[in-house]
């Protein structure tokens, strides 16, 4: 009786070895990655399906995918279609004449089209974004809609809580998205904060409905009346105000406002979340007023995430890349690229662009910026440079091409950002508005420290291999 038992389990976790490993066979696209699947699943029995199991599925964009077939997710143009635009119907700038390439690839990736006549505004910190969004908000008659990955309700925070209290007493319909992860980094909780108000707060993903790590709503949106709104990357919280915060927690930052047009997208955008937070359609037309023209910049809204048919962003950054003539420029506060994206930097590089990635050199997270280490040579052998910050940390995120076309919005350069999160991105052709990014980027180098091959090469053993070791968990940091 023992021998069969034996040979049963023997026999079970053969079967089971088998069945792992052609799961890896069937489905893994990189060859590289399969076989190391493969391997582990077939020597070590159990263990190795076990790992396969907990790590070497994709459930993510699953999960996600079965949320829009299932109708619980839908897109913002399904809400509210837009019927005033055609993909070809507004004129790239002059110059920006080279990046046609560019526009036809975001034509057939992104659902939203390209909007002449946009608006944008550089707002650096907290000290000048939030004074801007709270005038905003008093200036609402009719909505309000709010997204925030992080929201500190006590600080500026608590003056938002009763700017947008106010403004739902006095008639104004506000809605709050934030996400229920991200709650978690807030000392004072919005939930609780908003709690028996006119408020309408919802809390994306509850981790009551499952412990989702990915999956998160990332955006950071606001929108008055349907005209004019703020994105980027800054969150609600204190850190970002340099006049009150303690110097040791200071994050640095840029908000945007924009008007024009595009406004209706990001609206779309809210709209889409709010559908899946609440099974609520708000299809209203008050919700997307008529917009005369405000600027020169031709914009379009990049709703991206796990859900969608194509890897929105990282194609167009790719095709940014591909097409850039002269200059590229890249700040991000987490840069963890694959295996493509170094490639499409490298490639940029050795065809003469002039590629300069800004990155922190105090980082919040410490192992990203290990894993991030053991990248930067092959970039800086290629020709590319590389700059370190000084502190504060800085959390901004800005992409720049030729002086002309700008990326901005939540998204940083990593897995995460790229893969496994909901993100909002615009892409800009304006060469007033790269104009001034261009001016940020040079005064951020001025203080910046270069990174060189000799400092690379410089680091101890050990440290290579802690930077190297973090690196091996670049997808899921």
């Amino acid at each position: 009786m023992d021998h069969l038992l034996i040979a049963l389990l023997v026999a079970g976790s053969g079967l089971l070895s088998l069945v792992a490993a052609g799961h890896a066979l069937l489905f893994k696209r990189d060859s590289r990655s399969a076989l190391v699947w493969i391997s582990l699943n077939l020597s070590l029995p159990v263990l190795g399906p076990f790992l396969y199991w907990c790590l070497g599925i994709n459930r993510i964009s699953r999960r996600a995918r079965s949320w829009q077939e299932s109708g619980r997710r839908i897109s913002g143009t399904s809400i509210y279609p837009p019927n005033d635009i055609h993909l070809d119907s507004v004129l790239l700038p002059v110059a920006a004449s080279h990046l046609q390439d560019l526009r036809v690839l975001g034509n057939r990736i992104v659902t939203t089209a390209l909007r002449g006549g946009n608006r944008i505004e550089m707002l650096e910190n907290g000290d000048n974004a939030y004074p801007a969004m709270l005038a905003a908000i008093r200036r609402a008659k009719r909505s309000i809609n709010l997204t925030s990955y992080i929201f500190d309700a006590d600080g500026i925070g608590a003056d938002f809580v009763g700017h947008l209290i106010e403004a739902a007493d006095r008639g104004v319909a506000v809605r709050i998205i934030i996400d229920a992860l991200g709650e978690k980094y807030s000392k004072a909780s919005p939930t609780k904060a908003f709690k028996g108000t006119q408020v309408h707060l919802e809390r994306y993903l509850p981790m009551r409905q499952g412990a989702y790590i990915n999956l998160r709503n990332h955006r950071k949106l606001l929108i008055i009346d349907g005209r004019e709104a703020f994105t980027g990357g800054m969150n609600i919280r204190g850190k970002h105000v340099l006049a009150t915060a303690a110097p040791d927690e200071v994050l640095l930052d840029i908000q945007f406002s924009v008007h024009g047009p595009v406004v209706a997208d990001l609206q779309r955008t809210f709209l889409e979340d709010w559908f899946f937070v609440t099974g609520e359609r708000l299809d209203a037309p008050l919700f997307f007023p008529p917009i005369d023209a405000q600027g020169s910049a031709v914009v379009r809204c990049i709703s991206d995430g796990p859900d969608k048919e194509f890897r929105k962003l990282e194609q167009l950054i790719m095709g940014a890349l591909s097409c850039a003539d002269r200059t590229v420029c890249i700040m991000t506060p987490y840069f963890i690229p694959d295996r493509s994206l170094i490639s499409a930097l490298v490639t940029a590089s050795l065809r003469g662009v002039d590629v300069r990635i800004v990155l922190p050199g105090c980082n919040n997270l410490p192992f990203v910026k290990w894993a991030c280490q053991s990248l930067l040579w092959e970039l800086v052998a290629s020709g590319i440079r590389v700059y370190y910050q000084p502190p504060p940390f800085v959390h901004t995120k800005l992409m720049l091409i030729d002086d002309v076309w700008t990326l901005i919005g939540s998204a940083n350069l990593d897995a995460r950002s790229l893969r496994l999160n909901f993100e909002l991105n615009l892409s800009v052709y304006d060469s007033a508005f790269a104009s001034r990014v261009r001016s940020h980027f040079e005064r951020a180098i001025i203080l910046a420290q270069e990174v060189t091959m000799e400092k690379l090469e410089s680091r101890s053993l050990p440290i290579k291999l802690r930077d190297s070791f973090c690196h091996l968990f670049a997808p899921y940091l």
